[in-house]
């Protein structure tokens, strides 16, 4: 673990904070490395049944990558490794559920898509905004899985969040409740599932999954020219230099 996330245990259930608040709990290295090592602490400790993956604070679950880090960095294509996927680059058996307390944009959507249920604040919001600094979402290759289709088609084209009322309208979160009530509201969630069978919970996780397309590799040839290119340089420049982005197209 590292300090820039915590995990706690609380009735058999592990809470996994991400505590950047004042970068609105954004995926810098130390953010990243922490959530790898949470993970699996989560996974081997047999008094954890369910995992809740959080952000500290009121105002973002997580805003994304670390933008300055990334120009700073000159990063491009981002390795394998470079954020936890569970069910992806981490096998999680037990169940994680995401509470999204505030904004969850770019990799912070992405954390969300990967949990398998989602509780959301009432203010939370979700957005791939890539397309307004020019990275990859890869990783979105599932989306349409998720939602439909035309709703994942606008969210990456146009970036724009959509509201925690929406996201449970289209399917991709179960519950939405009052700020105050977000944590009480998934831990008493995550302790329904940590009472029953865990076998059974293990089981039926891993059916569900069953009928999710494997399109990651094609998904990866797709994003490489845009990682690789020179807008995906201007985008995190532009935010870091606080100015707006000149793109080019190449």
């Amino acid at each position: 673990m590292t300090g820039a996330v915590s995990y706690e245990l609380e009735g058999g259930v592990a809470w996994l904070t991400i505590q950047r608040p004042q970068a609105r709990n954004a995926l810098n290295a130390a953010v990243r490395e922490g959530l790898f090592a949470g993970a699996r602490r989560f996974d081997a400790d047999d008094d954890a049944k369910v995992m809740v993956l959080t952000g500290a604070g009121d105002k973002a679950f997580c805003a994304g990558g670390d933008l300055k880090e990334m120009a700073d960095t000159a990063l491009r294509v981002p390795p394998p490794d470079f954020v936890p996927q569970f069910g992806r680059n981490i096998q999680l058996g037990k169940p994680v559920i995401a509470a999204v307390n505030g904004i969850a944009w770019a990799g912070g959507f992405l954390l969300a898509q990967c949990c398998d249920l989602v509780i959301a604040a009432e203010h939370a919001t979700f957005a791939i905004s890539e397309a307004k600094v020019g990275r990859g979402a890869p990783w979105a290759a599932q989306l349409s899985w998720l939602i439909p289709p035309k709703v994942a088609m606008q969210i990456l084209l146009t970036g724009e969040p959509i509201t925690a009322l929406r996201a449970h309208e289209v399917g991709f979160v179960n519950d939405v409740v009052p700020a105050g009530l977000l944590r009480e509201r998934a831990q008493a969630l995550a302790q329904r599932i940590a009472a029953n069978a865990p076998l059974s919970v293990r089981a039926a996780k891993k059916t569900v999954y069953l009928s999710r397309p494997e399109v990651f590799d094609e998904a990866e040839r797709i994003w490489a020219p845009v990682y690789l290119s020179e807008d995906a340089q201007e985008g995190p420049a532009a935010f870091r230099d606080k100015r707006q982005p000149v793109w080019t197209g190449r």
